[in-house]
């Protein structure tokens, strides 16, 4: 039994080939396939941003959060029109109808507000009225800005005021 036991066991010379060919096939096999998955992805990638563009959107990312003005209390103020004022402060409700706000140039939310009168709207701007503040929030805003925004804003809704 002990010679036909050697003879079961021998390996011949092709049982060999085939179990070395068979046991680096395999891991070839997923070599080549993870390097076309990452080939194929790298393919696929398109850089979204040109260099200049990059460079503005890091330098956006990491400007100052605040910025420090240094303005001379003696000198003239500049007095902004109504629709600077308009762009600047009223548009942030005055654009959504935020807290009941009027939309800019919606008739039908100006309508009763225009019946009022020119001086009591710029006399609600001045001193807030509901959910508006009192200067629009904006406490450095004079009051011929004021009613040159109310101008604009009354006017676009079909009012004929005149500005200051």
């Amino acid at each position: 039994m002990s010679e036909h036991h050697e003879e079961m066991t021998k390996t011949t010379p092709m049982q060999v080939v085939f179990a070395a060919v068979g046991g680096l096939v395999a891991p070839l096999i997923a070599i080549f396939l993870i390097i076309q998955l990452v080939l194929g992805i790298q393919a696929t990638h398109v850089d979204e941003v040109a260099d200049d563009a990059q460079a503005k959107i890091v330098a956006e990312r990491i400007k100052p959060v605040g910025e420090v003005k240094v303005v001379d209390a003696s000198a003239p103020k500049v007095e902004k029109s109504g629709e600077e004022v308009y762009n600047a402060v009223c548009t942030a409700c005055h654009t959504s109808g935020a807290l009941g706000a009027p939309k800019q140039g919606d008739k039908g939310d100006w309508a009763k507000r225009i019946g009022q009168g020119y001086d009591t709207l710029v006399k609600h701007a001045v001193e807030g009225i509901r959910g508006m503040p009192a200067r629009g929030g904006a406490p450095d805003l004079s009051e011929v800005e004021l009613a040159r925004a109310v101008a604009y804003m009354g006017n676009s809704a079909g009012a004929n005021f005149t500005a200051p």
